[in-house]
This record gives C-alpha cells, sequence and structure tokens, in this order.
C-alpha cells in the first residue's frame, strides 16, 4: 500500500466591491471614529447599517450616529487567534450593541474575562482607512455611555467608495489512499484509475468510490497514456504566476481506456486548430509531477460517437 500523502494548501484571492450610499458613510464614518446606524420606518436603528429593512425589505437611507459605547449581548472565546484576526492574544468574539442602537455589531473585545452585560467601548485603530478593522476592537469601560459626536456624514471629507476584502483558507491536504496511488503513478510517469465492480467504469483520478454506485473500488487500471479530446475552451486571460502565453487550450480529455475525462493543456498545435475528437498524449518535462500539456499525435480525430458519454 503506497503511503498516503498530504500536504499544506492555500486557497487565497482578492474580493473587490464597490459600496452603496449607506455603507459608503458607515466605513467613511468609522475612518472619522464616527459610527453610524440607519434608522428604519418604525424608529428602530441599524449597526451595521443595511440598505434594506430586513423585517419589512423597504429601502433605508436615514444615517443617524450612535456611541462608541455598548453591551456585550453575547460571545465566544477565541483561545488561539489566528494569522490575520483582530488580535495576536486570546480575545473574544463578541456581539455588541452600542447605545443607541437596537442591534449587535460583531467585533472583537480585548478582555482576560467575558461576560454577558459586560460594558465595553471602542478602541479605535492609530490608521484608519476606512473599513471595519478601523475599530481595532473593543474594551471593558465602566465609564458613562458615550455620546454621539455630532458629525454628519457629509461632513467626514471624500467618502469611501469600494472595499478590498481578502479571502484566504489555509488547510492540510490529504488524497487518501486511492489518490496516493494516482499520484505515485503519475512519478513514474503512468496514469492509474480505479475500476468500479458494479458499473465497471474506470474513474481517473480514482476518488476510492463510484460516484455513481456509491460503492468501494479497489481494482487499479492503467489508462492512456493517448487520449481524445472531448471539449475545449480557449483562455484569453493570463492567470498570475503562470508562465503561459495566451491565448492557449485548456480541455476535457478522456484517456484511452478511462470512463471519465481529466482536464489538461493542449499544446503542440494552434489554438484555433483544437478541436473535439482530436487525438493527443502527454508531454513530460524533467522532474514533472504530471505532463507539461498535451498534444496532437498524428492520428485520425476519434468518431464522435467513440467519445460522446464521456463529454
Amino acid at each position: 500500500m503506497p503511503e498516503v500523502l498530504k500536504a499544506p494548501l492555500v486557497v487565497e484571492f482578492p474580493f473587490t466591491r464597490s459600496l452603496g450610499p449607506v455603507q459608503s458613510a458607515f466605513l467613511t464614518g468609522l475612518r472619522e471614529r464616527v459610527v453610524l446606524g440607519v434608522r428604519t420606518s418604525d424608529g428602530r436603528t441599524l449597526v451595521p447599517p443595511v440598505e434594506y429593512d430586513p423585517v419589512t425589505a423597504d429601502e433605508i437611507h436615514d444615517l443617524v450616529e450612535v456611541a462608541p459605547t455598548g453591551t456585550v449581548t453575547t460571545w465566544a472565546w477565541n483561545h488561539a487567534p489566528r494569522r490575520g484576526q483582530p488580535l495576536a492574544t486570546p480575545f473574544a468574539w463578541a456581539l455588541v450593541r452600542l447605545d443607541g442602537a437596537d442591534t449587535a455589531l460583531l467585533h472583537a473585545l480585548d478582555a482576560d474575562a467575558v461576560r454577558t452585560g459586560m460594558r465595553v467601548r471602542v478602541r479605535w485603530a492609530e490608521e484608519r482607512t476606512g473599513a471595519i478593522t478601523d475599530i481595532a476592537c473593543f474594551e471593558p469601560y465602566d465609564g458613562e455611555p458615550g455620546r454621539p459626536t455630532g458629525a454628519s456624514a457629509e461632513s467626514a471629507g471624500e467618502r469611501v467608495t469600494g472595499i478590498v476584502a481578502p479571502a484566504r483558507l489555509d488547510y492540510t491536504y490529504s488524497p487518501g489512499r486511492a489518490q496516493s496511488a494516482y499520484i505515485a503513478a503519475l512519478s513514474t510517469r503512468r496514469t492509474v484509475g480505479e475500476r468500479c465492480p458494479s458499473c465497471r467504469k474506470v474513474y481517473v483520478p480514482p476518488r476510492g468510490a463510484c460516484p455513481t454506485c456509491g460503492v468501494p473500488t479497489a481494482e487499479q487500471v492503467e489508462v492512456g497514456p493517448r487520449g481524445t479530446v472531448t471539449t475545449f475552451c480557449i483562455v484569453n486571460i493570463k492567470a498570475k504566476n503562470l508562465d503561459i502565453e495566451v491565448p492557449y487550450v485548456y480541455a476535457h480529455i478522456a484517456l484511452d481506456g478511462a470512463g471519465l475525462a481529466l482536464h489538461g493543456r493542449i499544446g503542440g498545435i494552434p489554438y484555433d486548430q483544437v478541436r473535439m475528437g482530436l487525438r493527443v498524449e502527454p508531454v513530460w518535462t524533467e522532474g514533472a509531477r504530471y505532463p507539461d500539456h498535451y498534444r496532437p499525435t498524428g492520428e485520425p480525430d476519434a468518431d464522435y460517437d467513440v467519445y460522446k458519454e464521456l463529454l
């Protein structure tokens, strides 16, 4: 049995969005140390503000300032902060209802002990850019309720009109028995799938179980190395950190003997000459763990009836 592999993986991308008038005013206010909510038609003040009443769905835009002090309504303790979180030492995630608000705002609370009903206040970040992180965190507070500054959204200077929110997921991936065997075979430039004992389809890459029949798979079957292009797309946008000139073709390729098409890049042929049914073979580079791309074999194109069930 091959060694079960594992590796750290990171999925990361920046999410850019524009802001409507309500969110723009809220984040602009935070930059100026002002917390704004929005008032509904029945007199409730929502913080953080939204553009539509969650009860009536009416559009709302009556901005009102609330105090930077408030009360903890509920909380959860974070004993081991992760990268990118507001504080590096243990803290609480708390829902805080600011004085003057009817709803609670979620943020970090820097305290050694926390309880529901605890009084807190905003700790402002030293450098503020118009983001929720302009509130560095909340901290315990036993003084008088804070008072609004009286500032208006219109007096806050240049508005914040958009934000970039980085999204990142760090995790350890283990491919399991079936895919570990698949990866081990690729290191010897072979492609191995597993056959379902019920429907007899050969799945590449193998999953350890048939997704159609739901039964375990164990019989290994070597497929390819040649295959047939079943369908494809032309890529016209250059990907970051990918040293491939555009346009290029990415295709689904049904390797000979496989019951499922896998994807790969097509090279060795002009992009506008790639077609369904094109017969291809893998091209390996020195030290590579998988084929760099697939190129035409020179064989006649496969008949559509041969691969139509693999589209």
